[in-house]
């Protein structure tokens, strides 16, 4: 496989340094990607980097996976209105080994091969560095005139920010410089990859590699991922998709992809799957064939969320997903875990009854009327009950005199009914 050809006809190439393709073809090349580590997992606005160097490493070159321990503790002014805030070395440690852990799942760290992926942290070569050192033999290297001409410092300096920009934050691109150049000389480092917005950042580094060791240094940058609609990628209204599962279910993180728009649609998958040409293609026709079975995205849910977390989180997120049409719903219901019983439902209108009541054998018609107000009548109840339109747990109810009991309990805490096609209410048992 050839890298440029993989990413280009991916839509993956925003811009790119001239000679970085001969340096691929000339021979196995090693390529960083930096990594911000202020969480203790990543989001799908890193996948694209992840997938760049996913297929960086299938097409035989080395891939380095840089979390930033140093430069997180300062922030990057790209992009961003404010400074963020500054992490301490232990929550930095902490996240680095999560974020291996994630990063395990796409890139080959551990087999013998030349060109397996290694983790390195510019903490490591930066903590011991002194101000005056760093002044002498990196910062002489770089202008102000060269450093201030860059977009990310540009429009911090015109007005988008409401503070400015710190010397902390301005002295951000010399440090990522100083990462390449640490990485060109120990690791034999030739190209550094990025989002769109890290161009700046990244050319001070292959300039400082010119100016310093006369060195040629190349930089390859993805675009910045965005939605039909100019809304931001990967964020819903309860924030990041994230890649662990503890902060995203692997029901909430399947039913995104599958969400996504046609237009959207036909472009992650090139993006954040290993399909391949001819098979992206045919799903793209079979959309325009039958857009209502929605292939793309359906295709798309399942390569990603079996990548990310596995096919059976993957089957399980299906089944979850189908729980509200599916003949098997109460058997799935039975089976599924609180957190994604809870997503399922999110939204619904939710009652606390009490446990004592349920153990009783509360008649159902009192629970749902006393206790939770579900019906604003024991007769409306009634009626929907005769008329086959009650269920709980998504199973018919056909005794108007039926009681409540504990064989109920979904994970030991949850009722779930149903009046209905469509409205379902939420029992929490305390």
């Amino acid at each position: 496989m050839d890298f440029i050809e993989e990413l280009t006809w991916r839509g993956m190439i925003h811009t790119m340094m001239p000679g970085t393709d001969e340096q691929l073809r000339k021979e196995m090349t090693t390529a960083y990607l930096g990594i911000d580590p202020t969480a203790d997992s990543l989001h799908i606005g890193h996948l694209c980097g992840v997938m760049m160097l996913r297929h960086f490493q299938r097409c035989g070159h080395k891939p380095l996976a840089l979390v930033g321990g140093a430069t997180g503790m300062i922030g990057d002014p790209s992009g961003k209105s404010a400074e963020r805030n500054l992490l301490d070395e232990k929550t930095l440690r902490h996240n680095q080994e999560a974020i291996k852990r994630q990063l395990a799942k796409f890139l080959d760290f551990d087999s013998d091969a030349p060109n397996r992926a290694e983790l390195v942290n510019n903490y490591d070569w930066t903590k011991d560095i002194t101000f005056l050192d760093f002044a002498r033999e990196i910062g002489k290297h770089i202008t102000v005139n060269y450093m201030m001409a860059k977009d990310s410092v540009q429009k911090r300096l015109n007005g988008e920010a409401r503070d400015g920009l710190s010397f902390t934050e301005f002295t951000y691109q010399l440090l990522q410089g100083f990462d390449f150049l640490h990485l060109y000389q120990d690791k034999n480092c030739r190209l550094q990859l990025g989002g769109s917005d890290q161009w700046g950042n990244i050319t001070t580094g292959s300039e400082l590699i010119r100016r310093k060791l006369g060195g040629e240094a190349y930089a390859l940058t993805c675009p910045l991922i965005t939605k039909a609609d100019g809304g931001k990628f990967g964020k819903t209204e309860s924030g990041n998709v994230w890649l662990d599962p503890a902060r995203t279910s692997p029901y909430k993180f399947y039913q995104f992809w599958l969400n996504v728009s046609d237009e959207d649609a036909e472009k992650y998958i090139k993006i954040f799957t290993l399909l391949n040409k001819e098979e992206v293609e045919a799903l793209v026709e079979e959309q325009k064939a039958d857009p209502g079975r929605r292939p793309l995205q359906r295709r798309l849910a399942q390569e990603v969320t079996t990548m990310v977390h596995s096919a059976a989180d993957y089957e399980a997120a299906l089944e979850a997903s189908q729980i509200l049409f599916s003949n098997k719903a109460a058997e799935t219901l039975r089976t599924i875990d609180e957190k994604t019983l809870l997503d399922v439902f999110e939204g619904v209108p939710t009652f606390e009854v009490s446990r004592a009541d349920v153990e009783a054998g509360m008649r159902l018609a009192d629970l749902l009327t006393e206790k939770a107000a579900v019906f604003p009548s024991k007769a409306e109840m009634r009626k929907l009950v005769q008329g086959g339109g009650f269920s709980i747990n998504k199973e018919k109810v056909t005794d108007p005199q039926a009681c409540a009991s504990t064989d109920m309990l979904l994970n030991d805490r949850y009722i779930i009914v149903q009046k209905g096609k469509k409205q379902y209410y939420l029992l929490i048992v305390k």
